[in-house]
């Protein structure tokens, strides 16, 4: 098995999506996974986040390593989610993945045909590193 890379969260971030979790009755496939990750999360005030780090509301350019397609996603809160293709959960299995990972991270996905590796490439947005600490 693989090991996951470490990840870094906001205070911010994990509040709310602490407080989400509570709010929700409702299950959805990666509810386990995401507490998961919170539970092993090192959390940082705001002003302390890394820009190299995604965060929420954090555009994302990743590559699928078997395939060498790369693809950009901005990582959003549930209620956030238009129907913009754009635009990934954090409630699904690929936004639960890329929160809190550092920029050269990689990490396995299932995918249709498999498993499949992803690297993050880059973040070319970040709402901490824009100023935007309490957004």
């Amino acid at each position: 098995m693989q090991r996951k890379p470490a990840i870094t969260l906001s205070s911010l971030d994990f509040e709310r999506l602490e407080s989400l979790l509570e709010k929700s009755t409702a299950a959805f496939p990666g509810r386990e996974q995401l507490e998961t990750e919170l539970d092993r999360a090192d959390v940082l005030d705001p002003k302390d986040m890394p820009p190299n780090v995604v965060t929420m509301n954090s555009t994302v350019q990743f590559t699928i390593l078997e395939t060498g397609k790369t693809s950009t996603l901005t990582l959003v809160y549930p209620r956030d989610m238009d129907g913009d293709s754009a635009k990934v959960s954090v409630f699904a299995p690929v936004g639960i993945a890329l929160l809190g990972l550092a920029v050269g991270d990689e990490f396995q996905m299932p995918s249709p045909t498999g498993q499949v590796t992803v690297r993050v490439d880059s973040i070319t947005y970040q709402p901490e590193s824009a100023g935007e600490l309490h957004r």
